[in-house]
């Protein structure tokens, strides 16, 4: 069986306890595995979980040195290693200059036999030599630190080394299972097929959003399967003479039927076979014909498999997509929390990690992010360490020492600071982000807080106790209330304590001058926060998008009510994504919004009760300077800010109104101290004396009351002028 993740690299193979008690090993004795040849590891023994199942864990570099593949039975037994003096090897690709004292420290503790292909970790990538010569000339040696490393000339090599192996892909487990039977079992052993008197599959399509690892999958069963690999691009098939495009395709199926068992790998198919019917070319047109033709012709094609990649399905000719000439279409999904985890220890094996790191936590909060995004934020999350750490290391010395080099350790922060700048591959066309409000910033409104946990957070942080109970988490939750109550801020709150992707909609943006335009807008946004899910949209003011059909109003938004309630109770399911709405005008929505089923909680938000606008008071005011010591019985200190006599004075008021006080009483403030001290420096010296006083929030209460007024008095002019 592959290797676990942590144990890749590491020269090591893992065994139960029966079979190390019939070796007569212990952890930590080296081990010769035999299949088709013969190579050696480091015994350590299997998990729990895989007790008594007869396997043995090898990693793909294992694998290829003793030319097995997963599945495959080997010969172990225990020997004994003497420590190397010199090994000398030979490098299978083009190496930088390298100082061959970094290969002793990399493969420390790690046993040789002469053949064997190793890999060396280098700048976030692998360097891959083949062990031509060991001294002394045993079976077996150890790398210690007196070991000399001696780098010959590139030669021809034996033989290859993967690439990449099965270890090097998370979150694809079902995934690489299908296309193991699909293609692994008819190539190395077709006489199951020939019993079962089928043939075997010849083709396989993978399709997902970009980024998953499609090409990836592809190179890992190449490698691991040891066929002939061929790899087509698109366009450089594409020839502007008459037939030579179909002649280049011929070639490559000619090359890989005299060179089979091979495989035939095609990335953005959409590109050489889009649909004949929408084409204009005719190059193109003929390409698809001779694709046909090849794929599923007269002609057999021997052991020839075509694996395809393509991230737009429906955009391929319809003729492809059938058994024959792709037996099975595997869709290559947006990993899970358990998938992200397996990807990020992948991308973290060779990184310096602070203990304060919890990958499990990071996986957690990571939705909608594919591996190509997860490996990246492990790059951005190295460089902001190196960011960090940058003023200490002297770029001028010829060779940084190892002590400056051993504090390039990466915490917890530095990946906190990349999630800023990663965005989620499927969400870079739609303005996506993820608030940072909690609930104990929003002061009040309970009762709300807690039906918002209740339908949002909790089915998401807790999914197998609801699925239990078979709760359907509500598709959609309309708040509406009068303006400054807390709306957008309730939302906000909501994505960011149930961990999810944050999508705020602008109702005025999607509407379009151009027909269908709008309706357009709509789908992508649906589309997006399905890839991304769970996901929050947020359509702030939704009576502006959404208004009551047939009153008039423009043709357009007649549609994008339908459009939104399609996507909102249509045939697609929404799959973890929630729309929150708020307005505050729920008369002028639509009704046929307003039903079970699309927005299925509608909840009242209040003007806060005096507990509530108390707390607002206290949340505002955490970062003013206020006056606080009460004083005594005797004399009570005329300064000191009563914030629940503040809450008392500001009845009637929404939270909007009530957190502006604070600020307005800091202006007073600040504007009394401006006159006081005229000379920016002295100001500087003095601002020890600058405290908000009572006096301060009581005129800040008068001015936001009389703010509001006016307000009001406007809409009342403006009403009565119409």
């Amino acid at each position: 069986m592959e290797a676990y993740t942590r144990d890749v690299g590491r020269g090591v193979t893992r065994i139960d306890y029966e079979s190390m008690d019939a070796l007569g090993a212990s952890t930590g004795d080296i081990l010769e595995i035999t299949g088709k040849r013969r190579s050696v590891a480091r015994c350590l023994p299997l998990y729990p979980s895989d007790e008594g199942k007869g396997i043995i864990r090898v990693d793909g570099l294992g694998r290829n040195n003793t030319g097995v593949g997963i599945g495959d039975t080997v010969t172990v037994r225990k020997i004994k290693t003497v420590p190397a003096e010199k090994v000398i090897v030979a490098p299978l690709d083009s190496i930088p200059p390298i100082d061959e004292r970094y290969l002793t420290d990399s493969l420390e503790n790690i046993p040789l036999v002469k053949g064997d292909n190793i890999m060396v970790p280098y700048f976030g990538g692998r360097l891959t030599f083949q062990v031509i010569g060991i001294t002394p000339a045993s079976d077996a040696v150890l790398v210690t630190p007196k070991t000399e490393f001696h780098i010959a000339e590139k030669g021809e090599s034996l033989r290859g080394v993967p690439q990449v192996s099965y270890e090097d892909i998370g979150g694809m487990s079902d995934e690489i299972r299908k296309v193991r039977e699909m293609i692994e079992l008819p190539m190395r052993h077709p006489e199951i097929f020939e019993k079962l008197g089928v043939e075997a599959p010849k083709g396989v399509l993978l399709y997902g959003v970009p980024g998953t690892g499609k090409t990836l999958l592809a190179k890992a069963v190449a490698n691991e399967t040891n066929a002939h690999f061929i790899s087509i691009s698109g366009p450089e098939i594409m020839s502007k003479f008459y037939g030579e495009s179909e002649a280049r395709l011929r070639e490559i199926f000619k090359e890989a039927k005299e060179k089979a068992p091979s495989i035939i790998f095609v990335d953005e198919i959409d590109s050489i076979a889009p649909k004949r019917e929408e084409v204009t070319g005719e190059v193109e047109r003929r390409v698809v014909s001779q694709m046909l033709s090849l794929m599923d012709g007269l002609e057999g094609r021997g052991k020839v498999i075509v694996i395809a990649a393509t991230n737009r399905p429906n955009a391929l000719d319809p003729a492809l997509r059938r058994p024959g000439r792709f037996d099975r279409e595997i869709e290559i999904k947006v990993p899970d929390k358990k998938g992200r985890l397996e990807i990020l220890l992948i991308h973290t094996r060779n990184m310096p990690l602070h203990e304060d790191i919890n990958l499990e936590k990071i996986a957690g909060s990571s939705h909608g992010y594919v591996g190509a995004d997860l490996e990246y934020l492990c790059k951005e999350a190295a460089m902001k360490c190196l960011r960090r750490l940058l003023p200490e290391i002297n770029l001028s010395d010829e060779k940084i020492p190892p002590e400056t080099l051993d504090k390039l350790i990466v915490n917890a922060e530095d990946y906190q600071l990349a999630f800023r700048d990663v965005t989620p591959a499927g969400m870079r066309e739609v303005y996506i982000e993820t608030p940072d409000i909690h609930w104990n910033e929003i002061g009040g409104l309970e009762n709300v807080k807690r039906e918002l946990q209740e339908a949002v957070e909790w089915p998401m942080k807790y999914p197998g106790l609801y699925a239990q109970l078979g709760y359907r988490m509500p598709r959609g939750i309309l708040l509406h209330g009068p303006s400054g109550t807390g709306k957008t801020l309730l939302a906000k709150a909501v994505a960011t304590e149930s961990e999810a992707n944050f999508i705020s909609v602008k109702g005025p943006e999607l509407l379009s001058k151009w027909i269908g335009e709008s309706e357009r807008g709509i789908r992508e946004i649906f589309r997006r926060a399905r890839q991304s899910s769970p996901c929050v949209i947020f359509f702030d003011e939704v009576d502006s998008i959404a208004p009551v059909r047939g009153m008039g109003e423009s043709a357009t938004t007649e549609k994008v009510v339908s459009q939104l309630l399609t996507e909102m109770d249509g045939i697609t399911s929404l799959n973890g994504v929630v729309v929150i709405a708020a307005t505050n005008r729920a008369d002028m929505i639509d009704s046929a919004l307003l039903r079970p089923g699309r927005f299925d909680k509608i909840i009242v938000v209040p003007i806060p009760d005096k507990a509530g606008r108390l707390k607002i008071l206290e949340i505002s005011s955490q970062n003013i300077p206020i006056e606080k010591e009460m004083g005594t019985p005797n004399g009570l200190n005329q300064d000191f800010v009563d914030l629940a006599k503040i809450a008392e004075m500001t009845d009637g008021m929404s939270g909007a109104d009530v957190a502006a006080i604070a600020n307005t009483a800091a202006s007073i403030v600040l504007h009394n101290f401006v006159d006081k001290y005229p000379d920016p420096k002295e100001a500087e010296k003095q601002v020890e004396m600058a405290k908000v006083k009572m006096r301060d929030f009581e005129e800040a209460v008068k001015k936001v009351k009389i703010q509001k007024e006016l307000k009001i008095g406007q809409k009342v002019a403006i009403s009565h002028f119409r």
